[in-house]
């Protein structure tokens, strides 16, 4: 069983500036996470739901807490946790966006991590970290896309 750390590391020819906008900014996470409308604020501790779009029977939604704001280099939340309940490392998944400036663009590296310490049964954990794997094959290269396009723009 995997269920470890998801990790993903992407060249972006767009400013740390840019990139970091596009990773903390509710008007850009739509243009590049599947349309999620999102109410979070780049600044720690700020709280919400993040919601993906669709029919009513499957729209699908996760409450949200961002851990880190520094810009131009970091951004971090926590999410998939109970309604309710405080975002902690036992109860809630990390996403961390670590940006580096490389030449006139920026290198990307996104981990997830907390799929074991969530207490599920390793199918359900197992399920949750193949689904995340999937998406973040899709989105990490949608993120790269949308914001070299804001460039050119």
């Amino acid at each position: 069983m995997e269920q470890g750390t998801i990790e993903r590391e992407i060249t972006i020819e767009a400013s740390p500036e840019t990139v970091f906008e596009v990773i903390s900014s509710p008007e850009h996470i739509r243009g590049w996470w599947n349309g999620a409308d999102t109410d979070i604020a780049a600044q720690p501790g700020s709280a919400g739901t993040i919601v993906w779009p669709g029919e009513p029977s499957h729209e699908h939604t996760e409450q949200i807490v961002v851990v880190d704001a520094t810009p131009y280099s970091l951004f971090s939340f926590r999410w998939v946790y109970d309604a309710g309940t405080v975002a902690a490392a036992d109860n809630s998944l990390l996403v961390v966006f670590e940006l580096r400036p490389e030449g006139s663009g920026t290198v990307l590296r996104m981990t997830e991590t907390g799929f074991r310490e969530r207490g599920w049964s390793d199918a359900v954990a197992q399920g949750c970290y193949d689904d995340h794997v999937n998406g973040w094959d899709r989105f990490v290269p949608s993120l790269r896309d949308y914001a070299e396009g804001l460039v050119v723009a």
